[in-house]
């Protein structure tokens, strides 16, 4: 099950990720996300567990607790969107 984590500070490392989460489950990964241009961190990022149960339990003990001054925000990744199409548009030509 994979939780989202938000408001995270800049300077958060996936390695503190791995153990401030890691204590209520068994990780499968953990990503920060950053800028696609700039590479700079967007201050949140997904930990997915192996089980829902350990995810539950970090989204219960977590979400509201402080890190590096900044309260995190911790809940239930959700699905992204899929993206519309596009295309199209336009007159017809015969």
């Amino acid at each position: 099950m994979k939780v989202y984590i938000g408001n995270l500070p800049f300077s958060a490392t996936e390695e503190e990720l791995r153990t401030k989460f890691g204590a209520h489950g068994t990780l499968t990964e953990v990503a920060l996300i950053a800028d696609r241009d700039t590479g700079r961190p967007r201050g949140f990022g997904f930990v997915t567990f192996e089980t829902a149960d350990g995810a539950k339990a970090a989204i219960a003990a977590l979400n509201g607790t402080e890190m590096g001054g900044r309260n995190l925000k911790v809940n239930e990744a959700q699905d992204r969107p899929k993206g519309g199409g596009g295309g199209g548009g336009g007159r017809d030509r015969y």
